[in-house]
């Protein structure tokens, strides 16, 4: 008889999770999907209510982990206690077939997007990079910030947000300054675009030439937060496919999508670190997937050391 089904919640998952991990785990996940080692669709959505209630499901196979993300985006919770995206992650074993873990997937949804979008940065900004810039000041702000630190000496953080309010909130929590999104980005190294914007947030002629962009909003096909200026640039997506089927950026411009981030990490594609370069995210089911073998690695490992 299989083992009673572990759960693990927020807490257990953030209690194992680091990022240097992470960000390894998705170079690996991606250079896997875009050699053609993953089975996975594009993810289903179903819209419950246009604009506000969202609910989508990612399953995806590997050669050594399948599991089932089932998740659900709610824009109108922004500002309440509620977060705007909660998920939850099911582990299989992809040679048994035996459910392995249940658990929580918002941090997980959280950490992989950023971890994604820092291991992208390795690959496409410039080494000596100094100046980041922030368009937006919820979760994934944060999140990007803490991915990005460790890897950049990030000596200037600028922080912009349609609420002023926020952005001064989140400039005193984490040593940044807020201003207006032009004078963010312009100069700036590195930039992250993480609002729920359904309109262009950026405009592409405030970029310096050979800044780096992380786009990881406007994930339907009719919202935007790149102008068109912005997405004239060299554009790097996680998936070919759901990129033209699910970003607005995308679809609404038609660019020429130089490669997959997994292209990149898997040496198919050179990294153009000396051009201005835009990684237009939208989050894969192998990422949370690859996400969630680590953490059950890294509990079981926990537990038999514990063990007398």
């Amino acid at each position: 008889m299989s083992a009673p089904l572990a759960y693990l919640d927020e807490a257990a998952v953030r209690s194992v999770l680091r990022w240097d991990e992470l960000i390894a785990a998705m170079e690996d996940a991606l250079a896997a999907f875009s050699t053609g080692r993953v089975m996975q669709p594009v993810r289903s959505v179903l819209t419950i209510e246009e604009n506000a209630r969202f609910f989508a499901v990612m399953p995806a196979v590997t050669d050594d982990a399948m599991g089932l993300k089932c998740v659900t985006f709610y824009p109108r919770n922004e500002g309440t206690a509620l977060p705007t995206h909660m998920a939850i992650v099911l582990l299989f074993s992809p040679q048994t077939g035996e459910p392995l873990a249940l658990m929580d997937g918002r941090l997980i949804t959280e950490m992989r997007t950023a971890a994604v979008s820092a291991a992208v940065t390795k690959r496409l900004a410039a080494p000596e990079s100094r100046i980041l810039a922030i368009l937006g000041s919820g979760v994934q702000a944060k999140a990007h910030l803490e991915a990005l630190s460790g890897l950049y000496d990030c000596s200037e953080v600028r922080v912009w947000s349609r609420t002023p309010d926020h952005a001064k909130r989140f400039a005193g929590a984490h040593g940044a300054t807020a201003m207006e999104a032009e004078a963010a980005v312009r100069d700036a190294d590195i930039v992250v675009v993480a609002t729920s914007a359904q309109a262009p947030v950026l405009a592409g002629r405030w970029l310096k030439r050979g800044a780096h962009v992380n786009a990881v909003g406007a994930a339907r096909p009719t919202w935007r937060e790149l102008d068109d200026d912005a997405m004239r640039n060299i554009i790097v997506v996680d998936s070919r496919e759901a990129a033209v089927k699910e970003s607005g950026d995308v679809v609404q411009t038609k660019p020429t999508i130089y490669a997959e981030a997994g292209e990149l990490f898997a040496g198919l594609a050179a990294a153009p670190v000396a051009e201005t370069t835009i990684f237009k995210s939208l989050g894969l089911a192998v990422e949370d997937v690859a996400s969630a073998k680590l953490i059950y690695q890294r509990i079981q490992a926990r537990k038999e050391m514990t063990v007398p």
